[in-house]
């Protein structure tokens, strides 16, 4: 048992609260049971698993340690106040993990007919990039390409609010320009959400392959997704504000394709 703040491998698990140190050592720090669970089931390499039973909160909690355990991972457990240190505020469940991480693009990912993509350009908070990845997972979407990311996808935030789908293989990042053209190769429709497109989000054609493209809350898409044989869709806003947080707009029009697709001959 570890049982001291100052022990090596307490402060090497820590380090990697830092993106310089993640991406140095491709390695991601995951905070959870359910969120460790996750990323293991989806075929992520877990490294290392540190946990504390003070703070378990069910059975599941062993049986996650137990499961890193045989795929592998390096089992510490930690003292109480060890894992204090290395705990992500007050969110203790017991259990915190290191998996392997590695880059992905395009080119990695493997699409059926007619797929459904989702493309994220500079998303800026954690939060959303998180929240929106677990959206395009609940509806069906066949890949998220992250372009232009301004974060990384391993921000232990990122990670949590996505429920750890992060890790999912069909999970990449690119430049917005390799996007483009990466979807004109396979002659997908592109529907860019904007505040100022003049239709309806419900009047585009959802059933036929392409991506929806979606932008920062603070500076929209960038005018990449402004060329021929783009098609803007908007969301009306009937109120005082003149846009959505960007994952409810995500989860809006992942749901509606979802909806089109589910009722197509």
């Amino acid at each position: 048992m570890i049982t001291s703040r100052q022990n090596p491998r307490i402060k090497a698990a820590c380090a990697l609260r830092n993106r310089s140190t993640r991406e140095q050592e491709s390695k991601a720090l995951v905070y959870g049971v359910r969120e460790s669970a996750r990323a293991l089931a989806v075929g992520a390499k877990p490294l290392e698993c540190l946990w504390c039973s003070k703070y378990f909160r069910s059975d599941e909690a062993s049986a996650v340690v137990d499961e890193l355990r045989q795929a592998g991972a390096d089992v510490v457990e930690l003292s109480d106040d060890a894992f204090d240190k290395l705990a992500y505020g007050d969110r203790l469940d017991g259990v915190v993990s290191v998996f392997a991480t590695k880059p992905r693009g395009v080119a990695d990912l493997e699409l059926p007919d007619r797929p459904l993509v989702a493309v994220l350009e500079g998303i800026e908070k954690p939060g959303n990039l998180g929240a929106i990845l677990r959206s395009a997972d609940g509806a069906g979407v066949d890949a998220v390409v992250v372009a232009d990311p301004v974060i990384d996808l391993y921000n232990p935030n990122a990670i949590r609010a996505s429920v750890a789908a992060v890790f999912q293989p069909n999970v990449v990042t690119a430049t917005s320009a390799e996007v483009i053209a990466w979807l004109r190769d396979r002659s997908l429709a592109i529907w860019a959400a904007r505040p100022d497109a003049e239709g309806p989000y419900w009047a585009a054609d959802y059933c036929q392959g392409g991506a929806i493209v979606l932008g920062s809350e603070s500076q929209g898409l960038t005018d990449a997704w402004l060329g021929s044989g783009m098609q803007p869709v908007m969301l009306p806003m009937l109120g005082v504000a003149d846009s959505l947080n960007v994952s409810v707009t995500a989860a809006i029009l992942f749901y509606e394709a979802r909806r089109q697709r589910s009722i197509a001959p």
